[in-house]
Order: C-alpha cells, then structure tokens, then sequence
C-alpha cells in the first residue's frame, strides 16, 4: 500500500520537482498540502502544518519543501507527530537544527531523509567509482546560473538563512561530498554581496583535502544564458569531467553513456526505502561546507541585485 505523504509549501521546487515525483512514484500517495499561498485542485489544503496535521488524513510521511528559515520548526512538529519526513535541500538554516531533528527521528523511531537531490544524477556514482581508484590532484568547480530564471521573486532567498547563492552552490558540494575519497575542508572564501540584499549573488571558494589536492569552486547567479553546472577533477589515470548537473560524465576524455536525469524520481524511492528498512539518511557535510564559508569568508559588497 502506498505511503500516505503531505506536502508542505507549493513553491517553485515543489510545483516543478515533488508533486511530479510523487505522483509517478509507485510508493507514495499525495494526501494533502499545506501553504498559506495555494491549493492544489482535489487535494486538501491547510494554511500550515498544524491544520494539516490535526485534519489527520492518515498521513504516514511529510515532504519539507517551505523556504529553509520555516523549515526546521515545520519538520519537528511533523516528527513530534511521528511521521517520516523528508527534507528539500537545504535540510536547515543551521547545522544545529540539523543535529536536532537527526536527534529527535531517533528518539521517535521514525525516518528523517535530507535529501541532496544532486547526488542522484546518474554521472555521480561512476565519478565517485573512479576517483576511489585513483589519485586526485585538483579539482575545479564551475556553477553558474541565472537567478531570475531560477529563483524569480524568492525574496526570501536574500534574507538570513536564505542562503543567497549557497542554495544553489550546495547541490555542488553534495555532489562533491559524496565522490571525493577524502575528506576535504575549506582553506579560503570570497562571497560578494550585493550592496541591497542580505544573502551573497557569488562566492569563490578554496579548498583542500587530506593529501594536499587542490579544489576551486566558483559561484554565481548573475549569469545570463543556459546554466553552466561543471566539475573538473585532475587524476593520474586521466581528466574526469562531470557536466551538465552530473548528466553527462567523461572519463580520460571518453563519452560514457549515462540514463537520463531522474534526480527526484531517485529521491523518493531512495525515501521509500529508507521507511521500509526503518533508517535515516541525514549527511550534514555540504551543509556544514557553507557553514564554514559565512563563519570564515571575506565579504564583499557588489553592485546592487534588482530582481
């Protein structure tokens, strides 16, 4: 039987990923919504959690998709109820309400998923299988986008916890987190700031890993064009290059051929499996590599941001 899901916030990312998602997937059922904003035909809808929990509807599972400032107290009530719940990136404001939930899915017996969707595009696990059997010399990252087309009129996106161009620059460091085969730590972060907003347009970050491998990572949402999503890794068996948001994938200059991006698809079947087999799926790394570059980077006030 499937699983009874509700849905929490009907933005962009839930109209454009999650409703989809769930309703191709043979696991989950939409049961109802909450936003204070809109409905949904033929599902119920509540203003906020606390009404869609109390209406009940048997709900079994909550996908967090509001802005990320609501998010935490939202998914705590949701796991307070015992439901599962699955988080949009990113999962928090802060990585100590991160370890909060981690703690309270526990104490509740229930699954809690932080869901870093990126790292299911399909050019993601032969990266990470390569680089296991190899030495990694340097890797450069290039993230750019156009934050109109893919935040129009998200202010919240600008104000603290918003992120600024973090929310974006956070799928690549889960898809760094997850095929680097050693831990890597921040070594030096510029973030400019646009002299009207209170989050970062662009941020250019260095890091570093255990054996000294040099990473470069360059982001920015005043770009104009098609989005540039691309990850170079210098190794001694040969250039790796993942593009196009981890759908296309190059091995020592060879074409490899990969499925079609199923990122959210992915998502909740690995959610189902994770309520079947009664575990959590909670990474904190790329949460805490932003972290690092607010307490750690160097501010830089740019021309202003008119959306």
């Amino acid at each position: 039987m499937a699983i009874r899901i509700g849905v929490v916030g009907l933005g962009q990312i839930a109209r454009g990923q999650h409703l989809q998602a769930i309703s191709d997937s043979p696991d989950f059922e939409l049961t109802a919504t909450a936003s204070p904003y809109d409905r949904l035909e033929d599902v119920p809808g509540y203003d906020g959690i606390d009404d869609m929990l109390r209406a009940n509807h048997g709900l079994q599972a909550v996908a967090m998709c509001q802005p990320t400032q609501t998010r935490y107290a939202d998914a705590r009530r949701a796991l307070e109820a015992g439901l599962h719940v699955l988080l949009e990136k990113p999962p928090t404001v802060t990585t100590g309400e991160l370890r909060a939930l981690i703690d309270l899915a526990q104490a509740r017996g229930v699954t809690l998923h932080a869901s870093w969707h990126s790292r299911h595009a399909p050019g993601v696990e032969p990266t990470r299988a390569w680089l296991a059997e190899r030495r990694l010399r340097a890797v450069d990252i290039v993230w750019r986008e156009d934050v109109r087309q893919y935040h129009p009129g998200s202010e919240w996106i600008w104000r603290p916890g918003g992120l600024g161009v973090f929310g974006s620059a956070i799928n690549a460091l889960s898809i760094l987190t997850r095929v680097m085969p050693a831990p890597f730590f921040l070594t030096g972060a510029t973030l400019s700031y646009p002299a009207n907003r209170g989050g970062p347009i662009a941020a250019d970050l260095g890091f570093s890993d255990l054996a000294g491998a040099a990473i470069t990572g360059t982001f920015d949402w005043r770009h104009s064009g098609p989005a540039v999503w691309d990850m170079r890794f210098d190794t001694d068996g040969g250039p790796v290059a993942l593009t196009q948001h981890g759908g296309a994938l190059s091995l020592a200059g060879v074409e490899e051929p990969l499925p079609r991006q199923a990122q959210y698809p992915e998502v909740y079947r690995h959610f189902a499996g994770l309520i079947a087999s009664g575990t959590s799926d909670v990474d904190e790394a790329p949460l805490q590599h932003v972290a690092d570059a607010f307490l750690c980077g160097e501010h830089r006030l740019v021309e202003p941001f008119e959306d």
